[in-house]
């Protein structure tokens, strides 16, 4: 007789290799025919709302890994809301204005925007936005990220760009907008306006000079012969110089030096008299800097007063402690020069060249001038020294190139006349990781007005017309009514029709006696795009609701999408449009380097999708500490994939080892389980209790550790390899064999369920393989709740120090195979001597303890004078004495007992006998 064939060997159609990237999109598409997305939502209809609500991605170009850790953990969030007694809609989100795709057409695609008008140019981004969208859709849908992609909101969509209208008109109606001429941000590379948002720091060379400014009016408070000295990083902002400012409450000296006296601040004489190598600097008088307002000092260039100010924002950081002050091209600037009345000249024009108010430099681009302007002032004799630094300087994020402070007539939201609302709300949101909210709140407190107006042509218009007299006309009813029309034509019918033609039939007002009207050429900033989200997604859409329950996004949208969320939110509601964030950090590569086409480091979603597929990435979003910034690399990649492979390959041994189980039929009730199955069951509830609690957290990485974990350690190492000695030998009803099975199909459902919201292709393929499940996705089910154990306190105590007492025994195999005592463990004898009566009580009342530490022989002893101590234990190894049978390689010195199977033990030769001679 074959004795092999009397085996019960598992069986399964579970293939052992992956190959994802096969395998998932046949998936995808099944997914898709199904329409599971629908079927999730009838499935959880009527419970508890769960709305995460998505960021836009900008749309344009492929996706890169940040977007790919991005959009999973959101997949996880949803996916497990959705099994854990929760309706979790997702609703995925474009954002689609902007300068990158003006740039793209007119750069990479060589479209022509002087040959056609502004609404065929922004038709033509449109169309290019839209084909964007179905690319990332698609890449996105191939990640296993479920959600209603055919209904997503984008942000070019008619009734999107309606309400956005309307929080603006909303924010207007109470005030918060205004126009204004001051200094913003100015891009010379994009020719616009740039939010704080879009700005991003890098290092610049720059000049640094110090420059002398003769005194033509000492107010009898200095002698006049003296000079103010001035620090500045940006020569070409001297000739737009209106003032100098100090600080009212700091010291400020009269120094000779080097034949000359000079007013700075008292603390920086050492780093001054360094700078222009002083030798032995004086001080001959001390001044109160409140004493030295109204002084007037000479321009250095030009016919002008500049007059000495009180600033509070001047410090004794850096420079001379007397700050150089041009209100058209600094905030603090012209906050200053507002409340001392100097004029605020900006020479500088759109694209940053000089323009015939700065005499002498028309035509020159603003860096280029530095050389002139530097070479002038030592003509002159003002310059006192020149070097040059290299700073952290604002670049425009999208072009990268330098950005300048431009005083321009810009429209603005008054942030600071709601910013104690805005503050309050901060402390009710829940924070993820906790610093989010002192980083958001600080940076709140700190900021005055968002600029809001950029001067392109892709974007949503401006809902501004002007009268005969310029005077801006906002009121409800020309606000509703440009909504209705946005809402009926789009966007681009601002851009398509005349001023009186946007407006309601037969509007009058009294700044348009002659009923002619203009209308704003400007478009909206596209953070208020997205920051009005809250308006037309979560409250126009009926499965979405405001406040929703989690924003999660990059950290860099601290300064993006949270903060204009909420500045719109609160502007027009008082509240907050989301109850928690949780933010993540960014990807590099395996060193820790920031990813760049230059570094030649840049891994893409595409790629390892096609290497290793979407679970493999997935797994790896699981398993690190993504609320800092990540790491990953081909090497990383392989790391993860090996603990796949463990994960996979526990699931197909659950599986072949369940063929011939039906749990309708097959299943043991919980007393009548063995013993050390209800403590296996036991660990299974521990797990899910640890993995529930971590999804609740958003703590991925421990769910990842702790299933991994549990496989090696619980399974692989213990349940799954002395169980093989039960499961293939014994007969297919014997009771520990049942009693088996019932734990390890209690364990394939539960992981299979834990894990489907990291591992979606994977966990659905094994549920079609499950015995007895009625849903044909593991996706259109809940996750198992931890249920209680009978004694499990008893339980545990006693399995958990029976597991210290096997450590110590396979160690002692371990060194008796160094030892070349023993090649296989089935090989060994083991004798025990337990060190306290708790372990021998333990040992004593464990049954087939042999089969437990697969061994061919164990016996418990009270000594052993061979024995080698451990921790728990004394062991002694040796060579079982007897010989192998051959059906299930037990060592025994009872073989030959049987006359038909001499070959066999008695075990076997009985299993035999009964179930497989006829």
């Amino acid at each position: 007789m074959n004795y092999k064939e009397t085996l019960l060997m598992p069986k399964t159609e579970f293939p052992m290799r992956g190959n994802l990237p096969n395998r998932e999109p046949k998936m995808q598409e099944d997914w898709e025919n199904m329409d599971i997305y629908k079927q999730v939502q009838e499935r959880t209809k009527g419970r508890p709302l769960y709305v995460l609500h998505d960021g836009p991605p900008y749309a344009n170009g492929d996706l890169h890994m940040g977007h790919a850790l991005n959009k999973i953990l959101k997949d996880f969030i949803v996916r497990y809301k959705s099994m854990a007694g929760f309706h979790a809609p997702y609703v995925p989100g474009w954002d689609t204005h902007g300068l990158p795709i003006e740039q793209t057409l007119t750069k990479k695609k060589k479209v022509n925007r002087k040959k056609m008008t502004v609404a065929e140019f922004r038709q033509r981004c449109a169309d290019y936005a839209l084909q964007q969208v179905d690319n990332q859709r698609t890449q996105f849908k191939q990640l296993g990220v479920r959600g209603d992609w055919e209904n997503p909101y984008i942000t070019l969509d008619k009734d999107y760009e309606a309400a956005q209208i309307e929080v603006f008109g909303e924010m207007a109606n109470k005030g918060y907008i205004y126009k204004g001429k001051k200094p913003v941000y100015w891009s010379p590379s994009s020719e616009s306006a740039l939010a704080e948002a879009e700005i991003e720091y890098h290092d610049k060379r720059s000049p640094s000079i110090y420059v002398g400014f003769d005194i033509k009016d000492s107010k009898g408070v200095v002698e006049g012969d003296e000079k103010f000295i001035i620090w500045t990083t940006t020569p070409w902002t001297i000739p737009a110089n209106m003032a100098i400012a100090v600080h009212p409450e700091l010291s400020y000296v009269t120094v000779e030096a080097n034949g000359g006296k000079y007013i700075i601040a008292e603390k920086l004489i050492d780093e001054v008299a360094e700078a222009l190598s002083w030798e032995k600097p004086q001080i001959v008088k001390t001044y109160k800097g409140s004493e030295l307002e109204y002084v007037v000092a000479q321009h250095p260039m030009y016919d002008r007063d500049s007059i000495v100010t009180l600033g509070e924002h001047v410090t004794t950081e850096a420079g001379t402690g007397c700050v150089h002050t041009a209100p058209g091209h600094g905030e603090d600037d012209f906050v200053l020069g507002q409340r001392y009345g100097l004029e605020v000249l900006c020479p500088v024009d759109e694209k940053g060249y000089f323009t015939d108010e700065a005499p002498g430099y028309e035509g020159l681009f603003y860096d280029a001038a530095n050389k002139d302007i530097t070479e002038k002032l030592e003509e002159v004799g003002a310059l006192l020294n020149l070097t040059f630094m290299t700073h952290s300087y604002p670049h425009d994020w999208r072009t990268k190139k330098p950005t300048i402070f431009r005083a321009t007539s810009q429209w603005f939201a008054s942030i600071k006349d709601f910013r104690e609302q805005l503050l309050n709300e901060i402390q009710d949101v829940t924070w993820t990781p906790k610093w989010g909210e002192t980083r958001l709140y600080n940076m709140v407190r700190d900021r005055q007005d968002w600029c809001i107006s950029r001067q392109r042509a892709w974007g949503v218009p401006i809902p501004v017309v002007y009268g005969e007299d310029g005077t801006p006309i906002i009121t409800e009813e020309t606000i509703n009514h440009i909504s209705g029309l946005i809402r009926e034509h789009g966007s681009n019918v601002w851009f398509e029709r005349e001023a009186k033609d946007l407006l309601p039939e037969g509007f009058t007002s009294e700044h348009s006696p002659n009923g002619t009207f203009t209308k704003e050429e400007d478009i909206m900033d596209v953070w208020f795009d997205s920051g009005s989200s809250h308006q037309s997604v979560l409250k126009e859409r009926d499965d979405l609701q405001r406040p929703a329950d989690m924003y999660l996004e990059g950290s860099d949208q601290y300064r993006g999408w949270f903060n204009s969320s909420l500045s719109t939110s609160v502007a027009i509601t008082g509240k907050a449009p989301f109850k928690s964030i949780l933010s993540h950090g960014f990807t590099l590569d395996g060193e820790g380097r920031k990813m760049s086409k230059s570094q030649g480091n840049v891994i893409v979603p595409d790629k390892i999708m096609k290497q290793y597929g979407a679970d493999i990435l997935r797994l790896w979003v699981s398993s690190v500490d993504y609320q800092s910034d990540v790491r990953i690399s081909d090497n990383i990649l392989k790391q993860v994939s090996e603990v796949y492979r463990k994960i996979r390959n526990t699931f197909r041994f659950l599986l072949g080892n369940l063929h011939d189980f039906d749990p309708s039929k097959h299943t043991v009730s919980e007393e009548n389980l063995q013993e050390v199955d209800r403590y296996m069951l036991l660990r299974l509830q521990e797990l899910t209790s640890k993995v529930r609690s971590a999804y609740d957290e958003y703590e991925f990485a421990t769910i990842y550790h702790a299933v991994h974990n549990f496989c090696t350690i619980d399974l692989s190492a213990f349940y799954l390899d002395f169980a093989k000695d039960i499961l293939y030998i014994e007969a297919k009803d014997n009771p520990r064999r049942r009693s088996i099975q019932t734990v390890y199909y209690e364990m394939l459902t539960s992981l299979t369920q834990l894990l489907a919201p990291i591992l979606a292709h994977t966990t659905d393929e094994v549920w079609e393989h499950i015995p007895g499940v009625e849903t044909n996705s593991v996706q259109l089910t809940d996750l198992p709740e931890a249920k209680e154990v009978k004694n499990h306190q008893e339980l545990k105590a006693k399995w958990d120090h029976f597991m210290d007492v096997r450590d110590d025994v396979l160690k002692a195999l371990e060194d008796a195979r160094n030892e070349k005592v023993i090649g296989k463990s089935l090989e060994a004898h083991v004798t025990i001597v337990p060190k306290d009566d708790q372990t021998k009580e333990l040992l004593e009342n464990v049954s087939h303890l042999e089969q437990l530490l697969i061994v061919s022989g164990a016996e418990v002893a009270m000594e052993e004078p061979q024995a080698k101590e451990y921790d728990h234990v004394d062991v002694y190894v040796k060579a079982h004495p007897g010989e192998k049978c051959q059906r299930c390689w037990v060592v025994t010195e009872e073989l030959y007992s049987s006359n038909e199977h001499p070959e066999l033990c008695p075990r076997c030769a009985s299993i035999v006998e009964e179930h497989y001679e006829a």
